[in-house]
């Protein structure tokens, strides 16, 4: 017979998930950036720490009314007091400053953590994000599934009474997946690496395949140039019909001198020097306010008011 001990071990803990008729209320377009995100989030703790270690992350986007586009991601940091996570909100919130100075028009939609199935400690994850957003969605990533479908999960918080009590639970929600042109391509690239032998996606080949007609190009003509120049020193005989197809293809290129050509050319120049200096901006801007966030740690410790009596 059993003791009262072991019937109470032998009892499930209590479901962290909502009954079954229970369904959500958003509809949520998931971007393979995120997933990507999360994955190079996990592998890159995993290879740091030297074992699979759970992450924690918040998810960016849009939300018009109970449609959620999920976009980006952004890691965070944490502490585990007395068995519990406790989310870094000030590193949140630095990082959200940070963000909505170039995406100015998303915003927090919820968080993302890796696991296989949500658990109580999830739940009291759940609850800290209450105060950035009343209905945050969850997003969980098994890295170590086995199995060929996506592995990932959408979760919605409910409250229902449980016991008696007003309880908060989980309830699975449905995704799609949302993408753009370019995150198709990095997309389809990192699929062929990963399941190819050769090794290459479809994007790849095709720049190889440009990088060696440019190459062959570059050849010819160095032939063609290095043929005009021993003409011109006498060092081979002049063949006026090599010569005037050389003239006919130099008339040729005159074509890219166009007024619409140089436009595009300079706008697209200017581009791409606008978005280098603007990262170099930010980044300067990063460094200087973790300056003077340390330089105002250490004078309120007293640096200040014992380098102020040195000099009066």
């Amino acid at each position: 017979m059993a003791t009262q001990m072991e019937v109470d071990l032998d009892q499930p803990p209590a479901s962290v998930m909502a009954s079954p008729g229970t369904t959500g209320s958003v509809t949520v377009a998931l971007h393979p950036l995120v997933i990507m995100n999360i994955s190079e989030h996990w592998t890159r703790v995993k290879a740091q720490e030297g074992k699979p270690t759970q992450v924690l992350g918040a998810l960016i986007g849009q939300q018009k009314g109970r449609k959620i586009e999920v976009m980006n991601s952004i890691e965070l940091m944490f502490d585990v007091v007395c068995g519990d996570i406790v989310i870094d909100m000030s590193y949140y919130a630095l990082k959200e400053g940070q963000f909505k100075q170039v995406f100015s028009e998303m915003d927090f939609l919820g968080w993302y953590s890796t696991g296989d199935g949500p658990t109580e400690s999830d739940i009291k994850i759940h609850k800290q994000f209450f105060i950035i957003n009343e209905s945050p969605v969850f997003l969980q990533l098994n890295p170590q599934a086995r199995t060929s479908d996506l592995p990932i999960s959408m979760f919605e918080s409910v409250i229902d009474l449980v016991r008696g009590e007003a309880t908060v639970l989980f309830v699975d929600i449905p995704y799609t997946l949302a993408t753009e042109e370019a995150e198709r391509i990095g997309v389809d690239h990192v699929a062929r690496m990963s399941t190819a032998d050769t090794g290459d996606s479809s994007t790849a080949e095709h720049l190889v395949a440009q990088h060696s007609s440019i190459k062959m190009l570059h050849n010819r003509i160095k032939i063609i140039l290095a043929y005009i120049q021993a003409s011109q020193k006498d060092e081979v005989a002049k063949n006026h019909d090599i010569l005037r197809d050389c003239y006919s293809l130099c008339y040729r290129l005159p074509v890219l001198n166009s007024q619409r050509f140089q436009e595009d050319y300079y706008t697209q120049c200017n581009d791409v020097c606008l978005m280098a200096y603007l990262g170099a901006i930010t980044k300067g801007s990063n460094t200087m306010n973790q300056f003077l966030n340390k330089f105002n740690i250490l004078y309120d410790k007293g640096m200040g008011r014992r380098m102020r009596g040195l000099f009066f």
